[in-house]
């Protein structure tokens, strides 16, 4: 059992977009699926898909552009050891706009866009490149 499964998730795909590997299977968790399909969503990634019954686990299929791979960077910004929350106003804007940041809010884990769209504040989990 890993301690903390959302820096282990960034963890993975981070390696494997250096190694060049076409996709990735981790053990499935609700969280780790919500952040993959926001990634999904923000065009990062291609798809994300689960697998199994009793032990599910959850397959990214990640994008590259030739031979680059789209995400060019990670950064974990809340940890188990100290939790990071904003407000709407207070989500920060990564790179000048060009990454994202993913917000758990009380609505479900959305891109820093959408929550402040929606005037929605939480847990600030990472920023993407």
């Amino acid at each position: 059992m890993n301690a903390d499964p959302v820096s282990d998730l960034l963890t993975r795909i981070r390696n494997a977009g250096m190694a060049l590997h076409p996709s990735i299977t981790l053990p499935h968790s609700q969280f780790k699926q919500s952040i993959a399909e926001v990634l999904r969503e923000e065009g990062y990634i291609a798809s994300v898909s689960t697998d199994g019954e009793k032990l599910k686990t959850l397959k990214l299929t990640l994008k590259y552009q030739g031979r680059k791979p789209v995400i060019v960077g990670l950064k974990q910004v809340s940890t188990p050891g100290l939790r990071r929350y904003v407000a709407s106003t207070d989500i920060p804007r990564v790179l000048g706009g060009l990454g994202v940041a993913i917000v758990s809010t009380p609505k479900g884990v959305m891109s820093g866009n959408q929550a402040r769209k929606q005037n929605l504040g939480g847990e600030l989990v990472c920023y993407v490149w």
